[in-house]
């Protein structure tokens, strides 16, 4: 039985949709694991000095993880793809992408444990300011640091995803095809706030040096860029959708919800 050419077309770009959101979804999740472990001052950024606000007994300042910078994109292109391939597409980037990151840890693993050529050693044994520096403990100090990072994350990333699948898919089925921004937003701020705390919580209080008030200070912080990142970046998806239904429907003229997963 032959395909009709307009279904097959429609099909070959849902899946090139697919592919190119994975493609955005995987290199970013995987970019903040490698850079999470580094934690930089907002206020420095700005050349302002600490806000050392109290609270709960810690002195909070706008200290955050340098992967958060770009996680926003991760869970926007998740909420594009739970709108267009529904839960069963997030599950699997999202397994695929801790497969990925699980083997990214076994690399670093393997690359840390290996004995540094002298030669090496030698054209790297002094700092900016003419002290002694240890290349291979500076290279293992960073990567063994983002080993926790990696355990912490692969445990937040999948509760944290598989939650805001679970959240966007409940409210898509009050909401319908309307009110992206509450299904988009809602399901983002839920799981982020549990991605953020276990993260942290594991990569620097249980495998680091932390103490409870600095993973609670720093949670703080990571999840309010998350809330005001999340909120800024709806429009986004009001954007995309229809730049994304156009793509899909070709030549053809189509109800504008033809594509959104029903899931």
């Amino acid at each position: 039985m032959s395909i009709p050419t307009d279904a097959h077309n429609m099909g070959y770009r849902k899946r090139q949709l697919f592919m190119v959101l994975s493609g955005i979804f995987l290199t970013n999740a995987l970019l903040a694991e490698l850079i999470g472990v580094k934690i930089f001052s907002g206020e420095a950024v700005f050349g302002l000095p600490g806000a050392q606000i109290p609270v709960l007994g810690a002195t909070l300042d706008f200290n955050l993880t340098a992967g958060v910078i770009i996680w926003p994109i991760v869970f926007v292109t998740t909420d594009i793809i739970n709108e267009y391939f529904g839960r069963d597409g997030v599950k699997k980037i999202s397994v695929l992408t801790a497969m990925l990151i699980a083997y990214g840890f076994l690399v670093i693993v393997a690359a840390t444990t290996l004995p540094p050529a002298q030669f090496w050693l030698d054209v790297n044994n002094q700092g900016p300011n003419g002290t002694a520096f240890d290349m291979d403990f500076a290279f293992n100090r960073v990567f063994r640091q983002g080993l926790g990072i990696i355990i912490g994350s692969l445990v937040a990333f999948l509760v944290g995803q598989l939650l805001d699948a679970y959240v966007f898919h409940k409210l898509k089925h009050l909401t319908g095809s309307k009110k992206l921004w509450l299904r988009a937003t809602g399901s983002t701020l839920i799981s982020q706030l549990v991605d953020t705390v276990v993260v942290l919580f594991i990569a620097f209080y249980l495998f680091g040096n932390w103490d409870l008030k600095t993973v609670l200070s720093v949670s703080v912080i990571n999840y309010l860029y998350k809330f005001v990142v999340a909120v800024v970046l709806t429009p986004v998806l009001y954007l995309a959708h229809p730049i994304i239904d156009r793509y899909l429907a070709g030549d053809h003229a189509v109800p504008m919800d033809t594509f959104i997963s029903k899931d």
